[in-house]
């Protein structure tokens, strides 16, 4: 599983600014016209980071459809909550230098109608590797007692440079709904 992270860590940080912008462009555009983004109230996007997938154009469009949109906060206990992010919410970093919202409402994760996820390897099976916290996975365990997965979809976006032929699962991964990259 380290070897996969490392690998799809250096291929996304190999992009260039340009490509990456690019990328990330194509993925918001794929991500918007799906019916997943259309169909949603409340969603969950990251804010991004260091060469991940730059979400702020899905947040912008989600915004301007008058959707209500969260950002992930990772509390002192190693659990992830979600606050709400509006244009005028004020943001600081937390102690991975990541932004998140501050003093705005929250919502329960189950409430969520879709949840736009960072990752960093993933597989045509809809497996993810992320940095290793286990945040969303532990944040979403309450998906693998669930037959009929109704809410939230768990979506992730990618660059397609991060795909793996194959990861294997560990038996607390919650696999995602779909994955948007720069060419699925």
């Amino acid at each position: 599983m380290k070897d996969l992270r490392r690998t799809a860590l250096l291929a996304r940080r190999a992009l260039t600014d340009e490509e990456r912008a690019a990328a990330s462009a194509r993925i918001a555009s794929r991500v918007v016209r799906s019916r997943e983004f259309s169909a949603a109230n409340t969603l969950a996007c990251y804010l991004p980071m260091r060469e991940e997938v730059d979400t702020t154009r899905i947040i912008a469009r989600a915004w301007r459809a008058k959707k209500r949109i969260f950002a992930p906060v990772i509390d002192s206990r190693g659990g992830m909550t979600f606050r709400e992010l509006r244009p005028e919410t004020l943001l600081e970093r937390n102690p991975f230098a990541l932004w998140e919202p501050v003093g705005s409402a929250q919502i329960a994760a189950k409430d969520l109608d879709l949840v736009i996820t960072p990752l960093v390897a993933f597989d045509m099976n809809l497996n993810r590797i992320g940095m290793g916290g286990g945040y969303f996975d532990r944040c979403f365990a309450f998906l693998k007692h669930r037959r009929n997965w109704l809410r939230p979809k768990l979506v992730g976006v990618a660059f397609d440079c991060q795909h793996v032929e194959k990861i294997e699962p560990n038996h607390w991964d919650i696999p995602l709904y779909r994955i948007f990259s720069d060419r699925r």
